[in-house]
């Protein structure tokens, strides 16, 4: 599977996902920092890659639908979200990944669970 790391997640959990046999690149990697979440969001759905962000904007299905990408993840944690955070929400994410491939949906990745918005 094919994953884009936005900014603001930077490389944590690149190297989790690459363990795995996914295809990750970076936002900063493809020199994309400060691109506008629209052009993100076509990248990502011209290059059929799954966008892993803590932008709670790409939630907005209307305005992101991820019907029309591979699937867009939302990392989440109660409180500051600091680099370890991030890489345990990589990894939760990872895990399910394993038994479950995002399929054009968006995914909120909280701490021990999962909520999926399933295509329709």
């Amino acid at each position: 599977m094919k994953f884009k790391l936005d900014e603001n997640v930077g490389a944590l959990g690149k190297s989790l996902l690459e363990a795995d046999g996914h295809d990750v690149m970076t936002v900063t990697q493809q020199k994309l920092n400060g691109a506008s979440d629209d052009l993100i969001y076509e990248i990502c759905r011209d290059e059929e890659r799954v966008l892993v962000t803590l932008d709670h904007d790409f939630g907005h299905v209307l305005r992101f639908p991820p019907e029309a990408t591979r699937g867009v993840v939302i990392l989440e944690s109660p409180g500051r979200l600091t680099p370890a955070a991030i890489t345990a929400r990589i990894a939760e994410m990872a895990a399910l990944l394993r038994v479950r491939p995002i399929d054009r949906e968006l995914w909120i990745v909280e701490p021990g669970r999962v909520r999926i918005r399933e295509r329709r």
